[in-house]
């Protein structure tokens, strides 16, 4: 496995972010300036070097999953990767939006008619269009985000991250804030790229349980059955809104949606009631939906940017090769936001907690999934 982010600055960043402090070290994240036609890029996006790679990209082309470029979420945080890559090396970068799910095919077809020197798609229903696409060009490199392959295919990048420790530390958080006694989560579709946050979400409320003599509820996912609450798809604001409303009705006053952007309409509906607070994924929604960061209590990072900038240098640098790349907290792949406008709510202690959890999850001491 290609060894990425594993320094102590970084690792310093992510405690310190997961404290609601600003980290003062060069790990931390900025923001790269977006064009004019793109849409804003999340926060997270990685700092580009003092010195470019030596060696050359000239177009960087990605396809999204349905929910478009502008998710706040996970196509959007790959696309902050893809314009910090334009940046770094001076080179192109384009998309193709899917509108459906038989898009995935021409799109990627269309990108492999366009000189691309990494052809990125976003997200695991993605997997069997990229495999057959990176088998009948096997000259033509490929990153896929959230998928990977099994025996590895020689030139396709495989992402996938440990969500479940990032949101591990948002289900301790939660169960902290939490007045009623109950929080709540809900998927799009049942895959593990989203049940992923939902079991981490469901093992970090049941730590804070044991180790403050708790009894915090998990609305909407068992780990014990593999199953729980999902819309059914990635695009609908409106179920969004109302799994958020049945949840809230529940009982729950913490909610994380793990579905794109159908949870934005579950934070319009916590905005609008009142009452609860929103977890985001994948980016800072803090960040990158603005006008719900007054209810934005943190959010799960799953930093696919950073993931396209190291494919793209590996490429430039002669590194780039096929099989599963995991991001994880020790490699500064996931983690969780600040607590924001939001800080004065979580407990001192649960924020002097989260540096041991952290590092108890990095050396595997606790457990992230049961």
């Amino acid at each position: 496995m290609r060894k990425s982010l594993i320094t102590l600055p970084a690792l310093a960043a992510l405690l310190l972010a997961a404290c609601g402090t600003t980290p003062p070290t060069p790990a931390a994240p900025t923001q790269p300036p977006a064009p004019t036609e793109a849409p804003a890029a999340p926060t997270e996006a990685p700092a580009a070097p003092t010195e470019a790679p030596a060696g050359k990209i000239g177009k960087i082309c990605q396809v999204t999953d349905v929910g478009g470029i502008d998710d706040k979420s996970f196509n959007q945080t790959a696309w902050a990767g893809a314009q910090q890559v334009a940046k770094e090396f001076g080179a192109e970068a384009r998309y193709l939006e899917s509108q459906q799910q038989t898009d995935y095919e021409k799109n990627i077809n269309e990108f492999l008619a366009s000189n691309c020197d990494l052809i990125v798609t976003v997200g695991f229903l993605l997997g069997d269009a990229t495999k057959a696409a990176a088998e009948a060009n096997p000259n033509q490199k490929f990153q896929i985000l959230d998928f990977t392959y099994d025996p590895p295919i020689p030139n396709v990048w495989g992402q996938v991250y440990a969500t479940d420790q990032g949101a591990f530390l948002a289900g301790y958080v939660a169960a902290a804030v939490s007045k009623t006694g109950k929080v709540g989560t809900f998927g799009g579709i049942n895959i593990p790229p989203v049940t992923d946050f939902m079991i981490g979400f469901e093992q970090g409320v049941k730590y804070y349980n044991q180790k403050n003599n708790a009894n915090v509820q998990v609305l909407g996912w068992d780990s014990a059955k593999g199953d729980g609450l999902f819309t059914g798809n990635f695009e609908s604001t409106d179920d969004g809104r109302r799994m958020g409303e049945t949840l809230m009705d529940e009982g729950a006053d913490v909610i994380m949606p793990v579905a794109g952007p159908v949870g934005l309409g579950t934070a319009a509906a916590i905005l609008e009631r009142g009452g609860a607070y929103l977890i985001g994924v994948d980016s800072d929604w803090y960040e990158s939906a603005p006008e719900y960061k007054s209810i934005v209590l943190t959010s799960v990072l799953k930093r696919l940017d950073v993931s396209v900038v190291e494919a793209a240098r590996a490429i430039a640098d002669g590194t780039f090769s096929g099989g599963t790349k995991v991001a994880t907290l020790a490699n500064n792949g996931v983690g969780i936001a600040p607590f924001h406008d939001l800080d004065a709510i979580v407990p001192q202690k649960v924020k002097d907690d989260l540096p041991g959890i952290i590092q108890g999850i990095i050396d595997g001491t606790i457990k992230t999934k049961p």
